[in-house]
């Protein structure tokens, strides 16, 4: 190879790497202004300014703050799970009780960022659910469990007071879309569920539960 030509070739490969890094930064860049943007809209909704949109031009709003302390997770939940929602943050499932409210609360988000930590999460763990009026609701982790996305019985009303996360799995497919969900259950640290919670946590390696239905 001659000079000039691996002269064109470095710069050629210098170029790429440039643009490359610039596609690469552009999107970290984008993810933080919407984390930005989002917890502003945030405070405005919990100073009561209603449904406060993040940005002009989106079609969704926050509707509540999820937080597990153990595990370093602070999130701005949205008000449905759209793909175009959850390119931002895990969202509220449409027709599921909506946050703070008694009943099934759903709330899913992608495997890849927002709802990876859902893998790591541990029977007992504490999982905190702030709403617009400022109430905190918290729960404890009762089980994970592993099902088809056809089947509805883990997420379905019963109308016991229920947080429910959900996620693709599993969590290193390298083809999105799969047909399975990793579903995490929550109940509120009171009562009979605090004592199931703790039963849950007992349990030889202190980790939810893991069963494929």
């Amino acid at each position: 190879m001659s000079r000039r030509v691996a002269r064109i070739a470095f710069a050629g490969f210098a170029a790429l790497t440039v643009v490359c890094f610039a596609a690469s930064a552009k999107i970290y860049v984008k993810a933080w202004l919407a984390q930005r943007l989002l917890r502003r809209a945030w405070a405005e909704t919990r100073a009561g300014a209603g449904a406060v949109k993040p940005w002009p031009w989106a079609d969704t709003w926050p509707v509540a703050r999820l937080s597990v302390p153990r595990r370093g997770v602070d999130l701005i939940v949205l008000a449905d799970a759209s793909g175009r929602s959850m390119a931002f943050g895990p969202g509220h499932v449409a027709g599921s009780t909506p946050p703070g409210a008694p009943g099934n609360t759903i709330l899913s988000g992608h495997r890849d960022t927002q709802f990876r930590f859902l893998k790591d999460l541990a029977a007992g763990d504490e999982i905190r659910l702030e709403t617009p009026d400022g109430a905190i609701h918290t729960y404890g982790v009762t089980r994970a469990v592993v099902i088809h996305a056809r089947d509805p019985g883990v997420v379905e009303e019963t109308g016991a007071p229920r947080l429910t996360l959900v996620t693709c799995f599993p969590f290193d497919a390298v083809v999105p879309g799969g047909p399975l969900r990793y579903v995490v259950e929550a109940e509120p640290l009171g009562g009979g569920a605090a004592h199931r919670v703790r039963e849950a946590y007992s349990m030889g390696d202190k980790s939810a539960p893991v069963h494929s239905e």
